[in-house]
């Protein structure tokens, strides 16, 4: 008797797991909080070995054939303390990538100063506002300027909504800062601001250590026969990145779980990639040695960053998405993405001759037919984003608009781009 109990209690289970809608908010919420349960997510940490394991164990669960991609990256720098202190008030700080080999760990006691005759001191400096999640020529030139005045070392503010400690993409071919520079938040502006005024020193204390040949993983998953279509999405990021990556996330499982249990007549390839902030090195690897060739892919189907945020107005949050998200796409799905993401609230940003994120290597390489959505939100790139930048309401939309596209492109073949 107990043995049939067993037994029905478990089809019950299986039945009760089929019967769950993967598709809506309350599911998606419940990823996006898994994935805010690792904590820092940046490439080599914990938080990056113990996502790869979640996502190839969803994956695996859903009945894809799963293996992990070795990702070596020649560099990373590990931050284990970094703060400063002025009048008495100790700020949280980040070193910006690269800090200088010799000035991994320091501790420095100086004055501070924004012009004049900076030498030995720390000099203060502001980089405004761009909207932008790259480091480029104009950020290198404003620290290389700044460092040729020979301060000690640079304490650093970038411009962001949420006033914090903001942090740019890099490459692994970017050459360490002459100096070191810290970011601090700008909300920490007024502590500063009287040290300097006073005269009162400032200190900074670093610990952290670079790292070699450093290893991280992508996961890759297929199922199915027919037309090949890959879909993909970042799992790395400087923070927690909980609204920067965890909506892509949770879509990619949402439609992962959906394709597999409809058994939809394609041939799906699944890459969830490492190493997006400083140098979009696991996709560049899938990219050279694993993906199917363009000429064999129907399409791709990518969900980058931000792209289920709430907006904020004067400090508090909305029931509104946040406006810069952007869905990103060949001209050849131009027609299928106004049918399906008809009722998103998202601009168009038709590629012809580069596209953002991770689809711009995508783009590069040459893939012809693609679609993806990526944004930015009032905590992008920094310590601040956290599950209160999304929610249910918000999330469930977009994932039904993916499968849709996708289910689409699967119904209509080459059809679904003409």
């Amino acid at each position: 008797m107990q043995r049939i109990f067993i037994a029905m209690a478990a089809v019950l289970m299986v039945e009760q797991a089929a019967a769950k809608d993967v598709l809506s908010g309350a599911s998606l919420y419940e990823d996006v909080t898994r994935y805010s349960s690792f904590g820092l997510h940046r490439f080599g940490s914990a938080g990056d070995r113990a996502t790869a394991d979640w996502i190839a164990g969803e994956m695996k669960q859903a009945g894809f054939d799963v293996s992990f991609q070795p990702v070596v990256l020649g560099r990373q720098y590990v931050v284990e303390q970094a703060s400063t202190e002025a009048g008495g008030t100790r700020v949280e700080a980040m070193p910006f990538w690269w800090p200088p080999e010799d000035k991994a760990s320091f501790h420095l006691t100086a004055p501070l100063a924004r012009d004049g005759d900076v030498a030995g001191k720390i000099l203060l400096l502001e980089l405004p506002f761009d909207r932008g999640a790259y480091l480029g020529p104009a950020h290198r030139a404003a620290i290389a300027e700044a460092a040729a005045k020979k301060p000690a070392a640079i304490l650093l503010t970038i411009g962001n909504p949420a006033d914090d400690r903001f942090a740019y993409n890099v490459t692994q071919e970017d050459a360490p800062w002459p100096v070191p520079v810290i970011v601090v938040g700008a909300k920490s502006r007024p502590t500063f601001e009287r040290a300097l005024a006073s005269g009162a020193p400032v200190t900074l204390d670093v610990k952290g250590h670079y790292e070699r040949d450093v290893a991280g993983r992508n996961v890759v998953a297929a199922i199915g026969t027919g037309p090949t279509i890959v879909v993909s999405t970042p799992m790395t990021g400087w923070y927690s990145c909980v609204c920067e990556r965890g909506p892509g996330i949770a879509n990619f499982l949402a439609l992962a779980r959906t394709v597999a249990a409809e058994k939809w007549p394609a041939h799906f390839v699944f890459i969830a990639t490492a190493g997006h902030e400083i140098g979009h090195g696991g996709m560049e690897l899938f990219l050279k040695h694993g993906a199917p060739a363009p000429k064999d892919t129907l399409a791709w189907i990518h969900f980058g960053s931000s792209n289920a945020c709430y907006a904020f107005a004067e400090g508090a949050r909305t029931d509104r998405p946040e406006e810069e998200r952007y869905l990103v796409l060949s001209k050849s799905a131009v027609a299928l993405t106004d049918e399906a993401f008809a009722r998103v609230e998202a601009k168009r940003l038709v590629t012809e001759k580069q596209a953002v994120g991770e689809l711009r290597d995508v783009h590069a390489a040459g893939y012809a037919n693609f679609l993806g959505m990526a944004g930015r939100h009032r905590t992008f790139h920094t310590p601040s984003d956290d599950l209160a930048a999304t929610g249910p309401d918000i999330l469930e939309p977009v994932a039904r608009a993916f499968v849709d596209a996708a289910r689409k492109i699967v119904e209509r073949g080459e059809a679904a781009f003409r």
